[in-house]
Parts: structure tokens; C-alpha cells; sequence
């Protein structure tokens, strides 16, 4: 429909009157499919990854792979995904990035081995790449700055959420149907987003950089730095944070970065515009999204972690219990994209920040036994944080940049989200697993074991840092409730740990956006 495709000025954003391409609460609808897609599937497979080992004979090492390859390429793409719709046509990028990503999740599904899943999970984060800074990005082009913000918190909503409901869709597939179902959904969510999109679309893109000069040198840099950065810091976990291998990875990942930063403030169309680091708010709005999903999908692994292997509940039973998670973000997205467009982000991403600390901080009183009465309030208090900062910035981020780099902010803040979310599960699974391994013989004495088989059973602390206490069918039956409870009381110390870390660095990244967050100048 060559007749349809309107072209965005790069001044304004705004795409010609007429037909259902002029109107943005379509866009909105249509790049909320492609969005609930790729978040669905970011939390949904590690539900499916135990299922995945045992049907094709997987190592840990490779189920590692399998998050890890769709991680890696996603996070080294993101930005240039935004860049290329800026450049050439977001939602032709956008189109493109949903269409590779349904083909390759039904790829998933019928390669029948491991190694074929680790290569189309990598297809699946490039495309990724592809489709979601371009979401923003035509947000930013089609809405007034006075409704943009309300369309980036229903943004932001569908994303919290549809991260939240992975656990839940996840166990239900496995459970009822198989793991490669986890992947064929996104078929019909897939097909129905093409559709959708190729029919209320409009296109936008920068009509001033048709004619510059590609920065391949600042690609080639960018990529570089940020997978040697996500491949230190997943590693981390397995090589040891003190090691070589991850401090000399994440080093050298950061000494390029340093570099794609010297060199883009001397190439004459650079990938990413330093200048966009000039206004404080976007600067602190990418710190802080990075900090929203660095508690997000930390506390999601270990609570999971926590539900099905402390206290037993299935997959669909832990999912469900954190519902109230879920159903906190639906209201807190709109509620803080409202609230920053009356106040601005200074007001709702330190309330955010403070509401995910007060949800850290009383994980502290959790225990091995916890009714679910302590569960729920930190569980909606984290929901209502992300979703306001998910909203607050998000609109700090996209809403500051120029429209014409609406594509590359949006992938910035894509960026920021997908390396906070690989620190936080990497970080605080280490602090549970370096806090078990201090006081787990400890715990096991206090428990009753007898001291020499406590020493024995502190080989296990990487099973009991995943919530799994080691007890066999040779051990005597008396012994076996006092492993289970000095083992599960040493998983709460680390969990402990972690959500005190946590807590914390919510508390600094409130204060920081109080005093560092300013609405620009011109904005309503």
C-alpha cells in the first residue's frame, strides 16, 4: 500500500491528517503487540528452560546459553535498532523486527536441539533489537508532548505486565501443553501485530539524515563494548565476580565504550549523539531505568526461586501468587505517567524508587515459613514503583530528546533497561550465593546437624542458593528436616542480602532524581 505511507517531518513528528495512519492511540494499540511479545518473552523462558534441559539432554551451561544469546544480541542492537527507524523508517523497522521475531520463536520451537534454540534465541534479541526502540520512537513522533506522556505509561504498563504475567503464561504451557509452546505463542500474537500495524502505521523517520554518512565505525564500537559489558557481568555469576575472566571482560567492555564516546563526539553523524547527555533528566532518567529493572527481574528470579523451591508451590501456583505484582503495575503505569505530566519525573520516579525500597526492605522479614500475608504488600508495593518509574522515565528519556532522535533515545532507554535487568539477576543471585556459602555449615549446626555432616553438605551451597535443600535418599530420615531447615535458613540470609543491596540503591537513585531531575524548558 504504497499510497498509505506518510513520511514524518523531522521538525514535528507529526504524521499527515487522513485515514486511520492519523490517528496515535492506533499506533499505540499496534506497537503494543509487538511489545507485549518481546516482554512476555523475556520472563516466560526461564520457566521453560528446566523442561528444555530434559527434553534435549542440555547442560546448565547451555540453558545459560539459551538467556544468554538472546541477551547478548539484544543488548548490542538495540541502539543501532533505533538508529536504522530514525534513519530509515521506524515503522518499517518495527515491521521488520516483529516479523523476525515470530519467525524465529517458531524456529525455537521446531529445531529440536540445543544448539538450534542458542542460535534462534540470538535471532530473536537482534530482532528484538530491531522492534522496540522503534516503539517509542513513533510514540514520540506521533504524540503532542501534552499526551506523551500518557501514552508512555500505557506503554510502559503493557511492558511491566507483560513481564510479570511470564511466570504465569510459562507454567501454564509447560505444564499443560510443552516447552516449545512457550515460543509458538508469539506466532498468532505475531501475525496479528503485522496486520494490525501494516494497516494503522504511519511511517516516521529523520528526513534531514537521508543523506549523512552511516556511522559503521560507531556501530562496530557500540556492539563491541556492550557485549564484552553483558558478557562479563552473566558470567559473573559462574566465573566469579574477583575473576579474571569477568574483570578483564567487563574492562575491556568499558574501556570501548569509552572510546565509542570519544569518537562520537568527533564523526559528523554519529550512532548516538552525545549532546542528548547534556540534559541532566534524560542522563539520570537512563540511570534509573537501568536501576528499575536491576530490582525488577533480580527480585522476580529469586522470588520465583523462593515460591516453588522453599516453599513448594508449582509453577502456576508461584505465578499466581504474584499477581498482585502485575495487578499493581496496570495502575501505577497511567497513575505515573498522569502524575509526571502534572509534576514532572522529579516528583514520580523518586516516589517510584522509594516505593521499590519499602517493597526491599520489607523482604527483611521474610522467613522459610512466611505466611502469604508478608508477601503481598512488598509484591504491590515493587508493582507500583515500576510502574511509575517505568512511566516517569521513560518520558525523561524519549520525552527530552529531539523528535528527530526519538528511534535512538528509545533504544537508549531499551539499552539501560536490558543491562540492568542482566546486573540484577547476576548481582543478586551472587550476594544469595556468597551469603550462603558464609553461613550455611552455621545454619545447618543450628538446625541440628551434626557438625561433620554440616561441613560435608557445604560443598551443595550453589543448590541451596537456588532455594534447594540437599537432602538424598541415603541420608536418614531423622536428619532430613533439619537439613531442609538449616538449608532454607541460609537461603533467607541471602535473600536477606540481596533485597537490603536493593533497597539501598533504590534509596540513592530517589535522592539522586530528586535533586538532579529538572522538566526541560518548553515542556507543558
Amino acid at each position: 500500500m504504497p499510497s498509505a505511507t506518510l513520511t514524518t517531518p523531522a521538525h514535528t513528528g507529526t504524521p499527515a491528517p487522513g485515514g486511520p495512519r492519523a490517528n496515535p492511540w492506533l499506533t499505540l494499540m499496534a506497537v503494543a503487540f509487538g511489545l507485549f511479545m518481546v516482554g512476555l518473552d523475556g520472563s516466560v523462558v526461564s520457566i521453560a528452560n528446566p523442561e528444555i534441559g530434559r527434553d534435549l539432554n542440555a547442560s546448565t551451561a547451555d540453558l545459560q546459553w539459551v538467556t544468554n544469546s538472546y541477551l547478548l544480541a539484544l543488548a548490542a542492537a538495540l541502539i543501532l535498532g533505533g538508529k536504522l527507524g530514525d534513519r530509515f523508517g521506524r515503522r518499517t523497522f518495527y515491521l521488520i523486527g516483529v516479523a523476525g521475531f515470530t519467525a524465529a520463536s517458531v524456529a525455537i520451537g521446531l529445531s529440536g536441539s540445543i544448539t538450534g534454540v542458542i542460535v534462534f534465541r540470538a535471532f530473536q534479541g537482534f530482532f528484538g533489537a530491531l522492534l522496540m526502540p522503534n516503539t517509542l520512537g513513533m510514540l514520540r513522533a506521533v504524540f503532542p508532548p501534552r499526551k506523551f506522556g500518557m501514552a508512555v505509561g500505557i506503554w510502559a504498563m503493557v511492558s511491566s505486565v507483560s513481564t510479570a504475567l511470564g511466570p504465569i503464561v510459562g507454567g501454564l504451557l509447560v505444564q499443560h501443553v510443552d516447552w516449545e509452546s512457550v515460543f509458538y505463542i508469539n506466532a498468532p500474537i505475531g501475525v496479528v501485530a503485522i496486520v494490525f500495524s501494516a494497516l494503522v502505521l504511519p511511517q516516521s523517520r529523520n528526513t534531514a539524515a537521508a543523506d549523512e554518512k552511516f556511522d559503521i565505525a560507531g556501530v562496530v564500537l557500540l556492539a563491541l563494548g556492550l557485549l564484552s559489558v553483558v558478557f562479563g557481568v552473566v558470567k559473573g555469576e559462574t566465573w566469579g565476580w574477583t575473576s579474571g575472566g569477568t574483570l578483564g571482560a567487563i574492562a575491556a567492555g568499558l574501556l570501548i565504550l569509552v572510546l565509542f564516546g570519544w569518537y562520537e563526539t568527533r564523526v559528523a553523524s554519529p550512532l548516538l549523539p552525545m549532546r542528548l547527555f547534556r540534559n541532566p533528566a534524560l542522563t539520570i532518567g537512563t540511570v534509573i531505568t537501568a536501576l528499575n529493572f536491576f530490582v525488577l527481574l533480580g527480585v522476580i528470579f529469586f522470588v520465583m526461586l523462593y515460591l516453588q523451591n522453599v516453599r513448594g508451590f508449582s509453577p502456576v501456583e508461584a505465578g499466581v501468587r504474584t499477581l498482585p505484582l502485575s495487578l499493581a503495575s496496570v495502575v501505577a503505569s497511567p497513575l505515573g505517567a498522569a502524575l509526571t505530566d502534572r509534576f514532572g519525573p522529579r516528583l514520580t520516579m523518586p516516589l517510584g524508587m522509594g516505593l521499590q525500597a519499602v517493597a526491599c526492605f520489607t523482604m527483611l522479614s521474610w522467613s522459610a515459613d512466611s505466611s502469604y500475608t508478608t508477601m503481598w504488600p512488598p509484591f504491590i508495593a515493587l508493582g507500583l514503583g515500576v510502574g511509575m518509574v517505568m512511566a516517569s522515565s521513560s518520558d525523561a528519556i524519549v520525552g527530552n530528546a529531539p523528535v528527530a532522535d526519538g528511534g535512538v533515545a528509545g533504544g537508549l532507554q531499551a539499552t539501560a533497561l536490558q543491562i540492568g535487568g542482566a546486573l540484577g539477576t547476576s548481582v543478586l543471585v551472587s550476594l544469595i550465593t556468597s551469603r550462603v556459602g558464609a553461613t550455611l555449615t552455621d545454619e545447618l549446626t543450628s538446625a541440628g546437624v551434626p557438625a561433620q555432616a554440616a561441613s560435608g553438605l557445604a560443598e551443595a551451597k550453589d543448590a541451596v542458593a537456588m532455594g534447594a535443600a540437599p537432602v538424598s535418599g541415603e541420608m536418614p530420615a531423622a536428619l532430613k528436616p533439619a537439613v531442609v531447615e538449616g538449608s532454607h535458613a541460609a537461603f533467607m540470609n541471602g535473600v536477606h542480602t540481596s533485597v537490603l543491596v536493593a533497597g539501598t540503591l533504590c534509596v540513592l537513585g530517589a535522592v539522586v532524581a530528586a535533586v538532579g531531575v529538572r522538566r526541560a524548558p518548553g515542556r507543558p
